[in-house]
């Protein structure tokens, strides 16, 4: 067994990933006006009746869930329920879809079922190369809805394949913690937008 890591070890690794937070944070401002745009129109779909439809893989389905979450409950302060749904989150779906199409038609028959024109389909993923996650893109299209996508370093398969997408740099951890303030950023405005 090898021996642990010294203590200073440790604080220079937990330093160095609050570096590499730090070195993507101005491309998640710069991806503000991307964002606010996205939130003002996702709130006058969802007003109008229209839904958002999101998905992603491991812990961008967590995202995916997290701001579903958000537009279905609250996220800072009261305001009416919007539709939003996690594709991953029905889990008899899920599995049945995998085990009868395979595992990359999971979310695409889902969004092939759920999405109508005027909706909206965004998809999280670190690496952008999904292939559950480019057939809902495709399958968006082909129902008339509207793709977005938040990924790692573009450019990349699902970036191209959407309608706009928001790319973040650095690796795994540090695109998911910028995911996160991503669909925050996105909640904010939706409710600015909502609200006004």
């Amino acid at each position: 067994m090898a021996a642990p890591a010294s203590p200073a070890t440790v604080v220079n690794t937990v330093g160095a990933h609050v570096d590499r937070l730090a070195v993507a944070l101005p491309a998640l401002r710069a991806a503000g006006p991307t964002l606010a745009r996205w939130g003002t129109d996702l709130a006058g779909r969802l007003l109008a009746g229209g839904r958002l439809l999101a998905a992603g893989n491991g812990g961008s389905a967590a995202e995916a869930q997290h701001l579903t979450a958000e537009l279905v409950g609250r996220f800072d302060g009261e305001r009416q329920a919007l539709s939003a749904i996690a594709l991953h989150a029905d889990g008899s779906s899920v599995t049945a879809i995998g085990n009868d199409y395979g595992y990359s038609e999971v979310y695409a028959r889902q969004v092939r079922a759920h999405a109508r024109p005027g909706d909206v389909v965004l998809l999280f993923s670190s690496s952008g190369r999904s292939p559950n996650l480019l057939g809902a893109a495709r399958a968006a299209a082909g129902a008339g809805a509207t793709s977005w996508a938040i990924t790692g370093p573009g450019p990349n398969p699902l970036a191209d394949v959407c309608d706009d997408a928001v790319c973040l740099p650095g690796d795994t951890a540090t695109v998911q913690e910028c995911h996160l303030a991503a669909l925050h950023m996105l909640c904010r405005a939706v409710d600015a937008t909502v609200r006004a």
